[in-house]
């Protein structure tokens, strides 16, 4: 099976949504790479594992109900040579197992692939205790680990594939739910590390990251109507940040707006102010993202408009950004 990005399969992708689009993802990459082992904290289903386990059964392990084990066998299995991927919800396998994932991908730099799934507001109706709104602010804090947030499922193909043959500890961290929307539509370079430009703009950056790419994209279209203009970027890989790409835009744009589905602590938005804070004539800088706050149990899409991580209110947060004097938070 070969996963070919196009109009046609990115919409079938989109009904499946980033859960199952990581399975067939996987299942493709481990049918041209035999050293691919995948791990499952009894979330096999839910991972969208389904079809692995029965194509690779000896190449599927489900730890059972025990994220920290999970990372565990993980690390013992790389350091035969394979290449492992363990995935489980996003909280369960950033805190739960945070002190495995410190020590056996960050200190020992095992070549673990961790995949946190349902990340943000995904889980919906299972509330805070699924939510994956600091798995970033933790990982990104643990050196050497690389973090990447797929704006779509033809990305989530893009960042499997990468992570095969990226050498070292890497997170994926999945947003979105089912029919998500599509950003990408035809082939294009993906490089870990590598932020994407998808549409100039003249008054305003918006560098987004996993779901929040689709809205600020729409929201970009939206301000176009309305007289303003407005970049899109993917910053896709959150660590290590693309440095030269926001150097680019800093040195562009007088404001810059970050966009995530993750509290405003700690993730996108953190990394590009620590990393711009040195810097002279830097721009004005709106964080927009989940507040420092318990939140509320519901339906995706209801959660996305509790939390204004629509493109309606990214439109109206970034108008009244624009006409402001100070920094604010979104």
């Amino acid at each position: 099976m070969t996963l070919e990005i196009n109009a046609t399969t990115v919409r079938q992708w989109s009904r499946v949504g980033p859960r199952g689009m990581y399975g067939q993802a996987i299942l493709d990459v481990a049918t041209r790479h035999e050293q691919v082992v995948v791990l499952s904290a009894d979330l096999g289903n839910s991972s969208g594992l389904d079809r692995f386990k029965n194509s690779f059964p000896d190449r599927f392990i489900n730890v059972g109900v025990a994220e920290q084990n999970l990372i565990g066998v993980a690390a013992g299995v790389a350091r035969e040579g394979f290449v492992p991927f363990a995935s489980s919800f996003a909280p369960f396998i950033s805190m739960r197992a945070s002190e495995q994932v410190r020590m056996n991908l960050g200190y020992m730099n095992l070549n673990v692939k961790a995949v946190g799934i349902g990340s943000g507001l995904a889980m919906g109706f299972l509330g805070n205790s699924h939510f994956g709104l600091e798995d970033v602010a933790v990982l990104r804090s643990i050196p050497g680990i690389t973090i990447v947030s797929p704006a779509d499922c033809a990305e989530i193909v893009k960042t499997v594939r990468a992570a095969v043959d990226l050498e070292g500890p890497m997170y994926i961290r999945l947003t979105g739910s089912v029919n998500c929307p599509i950003v990408n539509t035809q082939e294009y370079d993906f490089e870990v590390g590598k932020a994407i430009a998808l549409r100039g703009g003249s008054e305003v950056a918006l560098i987004a990251t996993g779901s929040m790419v689709a809205v600020s994209l729409a929201a970009a279209a939206e301000l176009e109507r309305r007289g303003l203009s407005a970049a899109v970027y993917n910053f896709h890989t959150i660590k290590p940040l693309d440095i030269n790409t926001l150097q680019g835009i800093c040195e562009k744009y007088s404001n810059i707006v970050t966009v995530e589905e993750h509290a405003r602590i700690g993730g996108l938005g953190s990394a590009v102010a620590e990393t711009t804070a040195a810097w002279g004539n830097r721009p004005r800088h709106l964080i927009v993202g989940l507040p420092d706050a318990w939140g509320e149990t519901g339906d995706y899409t209801y959660l996305l408009e509790h939390h204004e991580l629509t493109t309606s209110h990214l439109t109206t947060k970034v108008e009244r950004f624009l006409g402001a004097n100070v920094n604010c938070l979104g």
